[in-house]
């Protein structure tokens, strides 16, 4: 199953106020991204304002869609749209910059039974 990481830029100054926001997010909103089939999805903040995001999904541009046609992530976006600098497309949800998986620790343990019989066994010569 396809994993995504993502980055964005929230303003500095508004780290709190945007920690906050996600303490409590609207329950329709959290069904909303369920049911488009964002799943395993967390958000990670920088001091800085860095915010890298990750989630897994069958279809990211399917699911990208899904939440775009929907009326709560529209109301969403335009709230959070504030918090953010820099960003490409107007919108937060439009403007997620993805990342390229480099390494999957799980990936080559499984392309490789020797590593990954080293693991079972803690054999790490």
């Amino acid at each position: 199953m396809p994993r995504v990481c993502f980055t964005l830029q929230v303003d500095p100054e508004r780290l709190d106020e945007y920690r906050a926001r996600h303490a409590r997010v609207w329950p329709e909103m959290l069904s909303a991204l369920a049911e488009s089939g964002w799943r395993d999805y967390s958000l990670f903040l920088r001091e800085d304002g860095l915010l890298v995001g990750y989630l897994v999904t069958d279809d990211f541009a399917a699911a990208q869609a899904a939440m775009q046609a929907s009326d709560v992530n529209a109301r969403w976006q335009a709230e959070m749209a504030s918090y953010f600098v820099d960003l490409d497309n107007g919108a937060p949800d439009r403007s997620m910059r993805p990342l390229d998986e480099v390494f999957n620790l799980e990936a080559q343990l499984a392309a490789d039974p020797a590593a990954r019989s080293a693991v079972e066994t803690g054999d790490s010569s």
